[in-house]
């Protein structure tokens, strides 16, 4: 009896881990898709790497190569499974029935056929690959036709893609191919949600003034310089010339690096995203001085709006393509979303700090508590977003017209020339005329 209750588990073990070991996820997987109305239907063309349908023992030969023929009755199985069974397709709103697989073929890792619609639809729908062909499972590619019953061609489609689950970063390129209309490319990586192939105006309207909002809101650097604003000026007449200089910095910053004017290289946002903390540690010095406020506060609110505006942008040129052909309106929807974002972390937070010294801390020690809280954190911010910019791994972008390491050295002198400028300030309060 115990040998056969010890046999019965070894085979349960055996059992639960065998498919934990053949679930091997790969690390990078780059999907190839097209999408295009027709008639009735609308097809969908997908490409993906057979390292990418884990769980799958696809039959091979002595030598290691695929069997071809064999592997033919797997394909529609394997694409139901791993593809269609995890994309949505919507028309005018309502997801579509899963769809039927049309056709499947294996293909070879150096063909081009997805370069274009047409090449893609008569690869997928030519003659299958030869039995003779001798092909590495980590070489091959399935290539699949889903056909989508539709209503009409020229419906308002939308597609939620969730083949983020066959890698650890799954890279998806979708064309859209409507009728009668330019084709429209996306790029995301991961799951981007559901979103309208051709969106009407309104619907970019709505999806960017949303997602202006959210950036701001949920951007700890944006509440931090709000708060230090706060701080600094308590009511809204004094606040007035800082903000607008600030809103219409960036504004020219955020639409320039919308339409790419600015530099892609890798220490551009890491650049900024330091000059974004160095101003939260400014201004929470300034509110801990507690002196009036100098006067070119406005330029340094026209300076912090530069780095913001670049900050902001980040986000938006990555969902840009979202927009369809509406990129003005999106941006201006963006913008507007900002504006509504800062209006009410601005107006839930000078009364708060109102109520805050009436009735429960001191105003002087509230400040200074506060402020050297915010200092804290932005000052630990800026120095790591510093030494990033010295990082190595930034060093093998000689392309960069701009060194790191002497972006690096100026970030630092900036923090050595702000700090002296506090201690300077300081001193003259104290001694007054003999300095």
């Amino acid at each position: 009896m115990k040998t056969l209750r010890a046999a019965a588990g070894a085979a349960l073990l055996l059992a639960v881990s065998l498919p934990l070991a053949a679930h091997v996820i790969p690390d990078d997987v780059t999907i190839q898709a097209y999408a295009k109305p027709d008639g009735q239907r609308l097809h969908l063309l997908v490409r993906v790497p057979f390292t990418a349908l884990a769980d799958i023992i696809f039959p091979t030969r002595a030598n290691g190569d695929l069997d071809v023929t064999a592997l033919d009755p797997l394909l529609a199985r394997a694409a139901k499974t791993w593809i269609s069974d995890w994309v949505d397709v919507y028309e005018d709103g309502t997801v579509l029935p899963k769809p039927d697989v049309a056709s499947t073929r294996v293909s070879l890792p150096f063909d081009n056929s997805f370069a274009s619609y047409g090449e893609a639809w008569d690869h997928v729908n030519g003659p299958p690959l030869m039995t003779s062909m001798q092909i590495r499972p980590e070489q091959a590619m399935l290539d699949v036709r889903l056909d989508y019953l539709t209503r009409s061609e020229h419906s308002s489609f939308g597609i939620h893609s969730r083949l983020s689950r066959l890698g650890v970063r799954v890279v998806t390129g979708l064309r859209f191919v409507p009728a009668g209309a330019a084709m429209r490319a996306y790029a995301f990586q991961g799951d981007p949600g559901f979103f309208l192939l051709d969106p009407p105006v309104t619907e970019a309207i709505q999806r960017f003034f949303v997602l202006g909002f959210w950036d701001l809101v949920r951007g700890p650097d944006y509440l931090l310089f709000f708060f230090c604003t706060a701080l600094l000026f308590r009511r809204v007449v004094p606040l007035l010339p800082f903000i607008v200089a600030f809103t219409v910095a960036y504004s020219i910053t955020l639409i320039a690096s919308a339409y790419n004017l600015v530099p892609d290289a890798l220490w551009f946002p890491i650049l900024f995203e330091t000059v974004i903390a160095l101003s939260i540690v400014y201004l929470a010095f300034e509110a801990i001085l507690q002196g009036t406020p100098p006067r070119f506060l406005p330029a340094i609110g026209f300076g912090s709006g530069l780095g913001y505006g670049f900050g902001f942008a980040f986000p938006l040129r990555q969902a840009l393509q979202f927009g369809g052909s509406h990129r003005l309106v999106s941006i201006l929807s963006f913008h507007l979303g900002i504006e509504l974002g800062q209006i009410l972390v601005l107006g839930l937070m000078l009364p708060a700090l109102h109520l805050l010294f009436r009735f429960a801390l001191a105003e002087r020690i509230g400040t200074i508590f506060l402020s050297a809280l915010a200092a804290h954190t932005g000052w630990h911010r800026m120095i790591d977003r510093a030494r990033w910019l010295g990082n190595a791994q930034f060093q093998q972008f000689q392309w960069t017209a701009v060194n790191p390491a002497i972006l690096r050295w100026i970030s630092e002198a900036a923090i050595l020339a702000i700090l002296s400028y506090f201690v300077f300030r300081t001193a003259r309060r104290h001694w007054g005329g003999r300095l």
